[in-house]
């Protein structure tokens, strides 16, 4: 099992970047970096590849949408250029606030846009002559749209590997499938691993069960926050990501159509869930992060003395998560990885 961190989009990156040669030598072997509407993460990535040696280095996500999927492809080899093989390349679908009301695209067919960018990205890093006729995806441009000169190409340089592990955040039954069957990783979210087979095992095994075996097993990037020693607080670690919680459980969409709130309900806290959605879609959020089951906080938080962290970890391994991500909480970031990678390799 690894160990990884994201770097928030809204945070300090140049602070994380100074610190981060120094989780590097605690052990933190990956960081993903996400990029919703902020600052773009392909310059990010070039710089964290300068400052550090061996650990993966990734987007945690990047869209489907806002560059084309030849240009993926080109960023996947660059990036693994750049980083000396230890690029990561993790999509998503986002969503039609992001892809539509900011960068002007459409968001149609998101399953079918994402299964055609895995293909197209991985065929341009195997620097083939890309040409691709998808439900989502056709290149080159259809006759009769555009003036017709367009023709297939490959890439002009040699990638250093023939493939890029391409990651795929995906929730829903379809793409959680999907994923199983074609990604090299998945990142799930709100990730309860005692639980996690009750929303999404079926989908696993399914794709598992369609899945190449050039491809190997399927990484899982998923975890949690974490506090580890014995006079640790866990109500303030609890009461630490309510906030979070509460706002994808109950402010996510609608009545009826949060998907969130479908992932707490599978987990067997449907009750609960429906309560928190009502009180946050009534303005009352306080109350809603107070109506959080403290079952369900306890199983996305990894805190308390160093066995019961352990016992932690020990469930997310057994869930099948590869890649543990760590989200400190308080103290010494590089410390709490020291602890984390001896508690690992125990």
């Amino acid at each position: 099992m690894k160990l990884a961190m994201t770097h928030p989009y809204s945070g300090d990156f140049r602070a994380f970047a100074a610190m981060l040669p120094d989780l590097e030598r605690a052990g933190l072997d990956a960081v993903l970096l996400p990029e919703a509407y902020s600052f773009d993460v392909i310059s990010q990535i070039g710089y964290l590849a300068a400052i550090t040696e061996r650990m993966e280095i990734g987007t945690g996500i990047v869209n489907v949408y806002s560059r084309t999927p030849a240009l993926l492809g080109m960023t996947a080899a660059g990036c693994d250029h750049v980083t000396g093989g230890r690029f990561i390349l993790g999509l998503g679908a986002s969503g039609p606030q992001v892809v539509e009301g900011f960068h002007a695209v459409p968001f149609v067919a998101p399953l079918a846009r994402t299964q055609d960018v895995i293909e197209v990205v991985r065929k341009t890093v195997r620097r083939e002559v890309v040409a691709h006729d998808g439900p989502a995806v056709t290149i080159p441009l259809p006759q009769g749209q555009g003036t017709g000169l367009g023709r297939p190409l490959k890439l002009v340089n040699r990638p250093d590997r023939p493939a890029v592990p391409v990651w795929w955040a995906a929730l829903k039954t379809g793409a959680v499938r999907a994923a199983a069957r074609l990604a090299d990783g998945w990142i799930p979210f709100l990730f309860f691993p005692e639980r996690a087979k009750l929303v999404w095992g079926e989908a696993l095994a399914e794709g598992t069960a369609l899945r190449a075996p050039e491809l190997g097993s399927l990484d899982v990037f998923a975890g949690g926050r974490v506090a580890i020693g014995a006079d640790v607080d866990v109500d303030a670690v609890r009461d630490a990501v309510r906030p979070q919680v509460a706002l994808y459980v109950g402010g996510m969409g609608a009545r009826g159509k949060n998907f969130y709130n479908d992932i707490a309900t599978g987990y067997g806290f449907g009750a609960a869930a429906k309560v928190v959605q009502d009180l946050y879609l009534d303005g009352k959020k306080k109350e809603a992060e107070a109506a959080l089951p403290t079952d369900l906080l306890d199983g996305l938080i990894m805190a308390g003395p160093a066995a019961a962290v352990a016992d932690r970890v020990a469930a997310y391994r057994d869930a099948g998560v590869t890649y543990l991500e760590i989200i400190p909480h308080g103290g010494d970031p590089v410390r709490i990885v020291e602890r984390m990678r001896a508690i690992v390799d125990a």
